[in-house]
């Protein structure tokens, strides 16, 4: 989420790529599920993270060595740092202000989203995981996250179809439904969600949010059956019936709720809390913390505070799943939290972290963002 007030819509700023290309017919496996042309099988109905569990690295992530790669906003740059050292091992220059770093559909390139804030000259910069070093950019205007759907030739990220949301200021994140159908995407500026299905690319509709809410990240149940909403400004998650569309519960949890990233068992759901209830925050004040909502109860078991304030933003979790990777936005670090007793260690990086991604994750296939595996 960044300070820029322009109204972004569909693809021309989430750079919505081709990913379900693959050619496939429609796959159902043996769990009754029918997915959509190219997306592969449900293995486990009752946990859509089944295949994202420590002991399932893809082939395709082989010769990945294990990085943690995390972009500054304010100084264009990405810092790739070792995890087991927990050192800054390299930098390099991107495009200007670097917002995500996106794993693709095929896991075999990363992609800085460099949005250029109230500008049109906005780039994306390939990163090869294996070298750990970044490509020629490519122009795209406004990428400011990133989500895989036919729109965009996934390689060369050429234009091939949109989809203007026009209710919906400040698209920004999303998931997808069970079968792939439809995905739910946030409409932070206008405080409210969008749903759309990307198979006929229509809009099939507009959730508002109470209390005028700044929503967030989104992530869907192991089940499939609810979409976790994080609301900025109401501190907690929303629970959302995907397909009937509507709000069906609230889980408090911290002050300016923001990412959401499932435990590599599908059990918990791990929810960054930046510290300030609404757009924007600053150095040494914030009330940051992390809330583990248990998915079976939809209850917060636990809550990790940040010492001596904070702003955990965006990341992801370890491969074992021990370590959870945030950034801290207006702050300067980098947070690696302990899944089991929540320690916190920082790691001083450049200004304005924001979207970084651990990798490689466990996974057959990213559907955009810092990581959204399944």
């Amino acid at each position: 989420m960044g300070s820029t007030t322009r109204p972004r819509l569909l693809v021309a700023s989430l750079v919505i790529a081709v990913a379900f290309c693959a050619g496939r017919a429609d796959s159902q496996g043996t769990t009754g599920i029918l997915t959509v042309p190219g997306m592969p099988p449900v293995v486990d109905p009752r946990n859509l993270y089944s295949e994202t569990r420590s002991n399932s690295l893809s082939p395709a992530v082989a010769n990945a060595p294990a990085r943690v790669y995390v972009p500054h906003l304010q100084s264009n740059d990405v810092y790739v740092i070792d995890p087991v050292t927990l050192k800054v091992i390299d930098r390099f220059k991107v495009g200007r202000n670097p917002q995500h770093v996106v794993p693709s559909w095929d896991l075999t390139t990363l992609w800085v989203t460099n949005n250029a804030e109230g500008r049109t000259d906005g780039t994306l910069t390939p990163i090869d995981p294996v070298t750990g070093t970044p490509g020629k950019e490519l122009a795209v205007d406004d990428p400011y996250n990133m989500y895989f759907t036919p729109f965009r030739d996934p390689k060369t990220m050429a234009l091939q179809a949109s989809e203007s949301a026009p209710q919906c200021g400040g698209i920004n994140h999303g998931d997808y439904s069970v079968d792939g159908r439809y995905l739910i995407m946030t409409c932070e500026y206008a405080g409210r969600l969008v749903k759309i299905d990307w198979v006929r690319r229509n809009v099939l509709g507009y959730l508002t949010l109470p209390g005028r809410g700044i929503p967030q990240d989104v992530r869907v149940s192991p089940d499939g059956k609810l979409f976790y909403v994080a609301d900025l400004r109401a501190g907690g998650v929303h629970l959302i019936d995907g397909d009937a569309f509507k709000r069906v519960g609230f889980i408090k949890t911290g002050v300016g709720t923001h990412g959401l990233y499932p435990s590599r068992d599908g059990t918990k759901l791990y929810v960054t809390n930046r510290g300030f209830s609404k757009i924007g925050g600053r150095r040494g004040v914030g009330k940051g913390s992390v809330s583990v909502i248990d998915f079976a109860t939809q209850k917060v078991v636990a809550t990790w505070a940040i010492p001596g304030a904070g702003s955990p933003d965006m990341g992801n979790v370890s491969i074992d799943g021990k370590q959870l990777w945030v950034s801290g936005r207006y702050d300067d670090v980098v947070y690696v939290i302990d899944t089991l007793s929540g320690e916190v260690k920082s790691i001083p990086v450049g200004r304005e972290p924001h979207g970084l991604t651990v990798w490689p994750q466990p996974g057959r296939y990213s559907l955009g963002h810092t990581g959204n595996m399944r």
